[in-house]
């Protein structure tokens, strides 16, 4: 079952963190996750980092259970299913689905997704995911915006692009999507 969270700018929202937590369905100190930091490519993001490390601490993700992986090697479907969660912040969307699709992260990604892992994006992280660019993953059959002033009312998804601001999320369980807040 895919289990797909995809924010603009993390748990900042109570209730985006509570959706984190139900779909993780074990205790969060329990769970381990890999952090991806790669779309972080520039000062900007890069100081936005330690609040997504945040957002797992906040939630009770143990930092002994949180591995940092830039997507600088190959990680095969076995080796990621060892994870509960995959939590991939922001930055630059092109540079992060660059680096996915280099070192295979995408196909390991698949596998790991139908076993139960848990998927979190953050703005890059999200839009990776979505119908955005050429060769996305393809796990929201829509373009996504993040960061609105203004998002998508809450519930189903609707027709056409996805938009997000900072306190909503699209929460996907396998082919089912809607808008969380």
């Amino acid at each position: 079952m895919r289990k797909i969270l995809l924010t603009s700018a993390g748990f900042e929202n109570p209730s985006v963190q509570h959706c984190f937590l139900e779909l993780l369905r074990k205790p969060a100190s329990e769970a381990r996750a890999l952090f991806i930091p790669t779309a972080a490519i520039d000062e900007d993001a890069k100081a936005v980092l330690p609040k997504c490390r945040g957002d797992l601490l906040g939630a009770g993700v143990l930092p002994e259970r949180i591995t940092d992986f830039d997507l600088d090697r190959e990680m095969d479907a076995d080796e990621l299913g060892g994870y509960d969660a995959v939590y991939f912040c922001g930055g630059s969307t092109e540079h992060l689905l660059e680096r996915v699709k280099a070192v295979g992260f995408d196909r390991a990604l698949d596998a790991a997704l139908e076993r139960g892992l848990v998927y979190v994006g953050v703005s890059a992280g999200s839009i990776i995911s979505a119908g955005n660019l050429p060769g996305n993953l393809g796990y929201l059959p829509r373009k996504l915006e993040v960061h609105c002033e203004s998002g998508s009312p809450r519930g189903p998804l609707p027709k056409g692009t996805v938009y997000l601001t900072n306190a909503q999320a699209v929460k996907v369980l396998d082919e089912d999507a809607e808008i969380i807040e």
